[in-house]
């Protein structure tokens, strides 16, 4: 990409299809995103956005027709599509619906889909048959692991806390498990790490880190806050999920050009 005001020095970054220091941006969700929208965000940040994630199963909601132009318009920017988590929905109506909703979503072009139970809780090893039906299909799995139950839908605080937490030790042996299978990257849940708590679990991403490393784990750090903790703590080049509103605000701490107090001019890469 050619971007303007090339003599001006900012960190270096991966070209695409980048390894590490990825973003994922939300799609339609909190707001409506149509192709038109969304263009508008690709042609100005694209450069930098590695793939789009529907969330909350918007895109079973869409016309058939708009939602393959969103895919396709994606693509053309070398940007990957994800389903987000909907997949824990769709295990609940049976076998057959999950084989029919894999088989849908690579008909339509989707890349990744998503495996969370935030709200479900199924076996182990059944989450190994769904990363391998996935990538049996040809497409990515992307399994989300967490310590808190009943993660999403933006579920309140009151209610997350009366549930409890799981060891992290239980679920970074799962994301261990389900990255010997083959899965292409393990999405972290930040409900009960950094979303929707009272003090952040930051013990817990500093233990996925040391036991699993950066490259293979994407951290949900919806909230500028937390973004530019993981940014300061653990580098630029870690991979984020974030709402597509917060792109260029994220880049910016990425490139090292702009940030708060605490960021600014503090944040470098060395390319030697």
């Amino acid at each position: 990409m050619e971007r303007a005001f090339q003599f001006l020095r900012m960190n270096a970054r991966e070209p695409k299809p980048r390894t590490r220091g990825l973003t994922e941006i939300r799609g339609p969700y909190y707001s409506v995103m149509g192709p038109n929208y969304l263009k508008d965000v690709l042609e100005t940040m694209g450069a930098y956005i590695d793939s789009l994630k529907f969330a909350g199963g918007s895109f079973t909601l869409m016309p058939r027709r708009v939602l393959r132009e969103i895919i396709d318009l994606c693509h053309q920017y070398d940007v990957l599509v994800s389903t987000g988590g909907f997949i824990e929905y769709v295990v609940t109506q049976g076998p057959e619906a999950v084989h029919r909703y894999i088989q849908e979503c690579k008909e339509l072009g989707f890349d990744i889909i998503e495996i969370s139970t935030g709200f479900i809780t199924i076996p182990p090893d059944d989450w190994l048959r769904l990363i391998e039906a996935v990538q049996k299909a040809g497409l990515k799995a992307k399994p989300e692991v967490g310590i808190q139950f009943g993660a999403g839908g933006d579920t309140p605080a009151e209610l997350l806390e009366a549930e409890g937490v799981q060891d992290p030790t239980w679920a970074i042996q799962l994301a261990r498990r389900f990255l010997e299978a083959g899965a292409y990257m393990i999405m972290v849940e930040s409900e009960g790490i950094t979303e929707n708590v009272k003090s952040w679990r930051t013990d817990v991403v500093a233990r996925f880190i040391n036991e699993l490393g950066l490259e293979k784990l994407m951290f949900e750090a919806a909230d500028p806050r937390v973004f530019a903790w993981y940014i300061k703590n653990y580098g630029p080049e870690v991979n984020l999920f974030v709402d597509h509103s917060q792109i260029v605000q994220l880049e910016c701490l990425r490139s090292g050009i702009w940030g708060t107090q605490d960021l600014f001019g503090r944040v470098h890469t060395f390319k030697g």
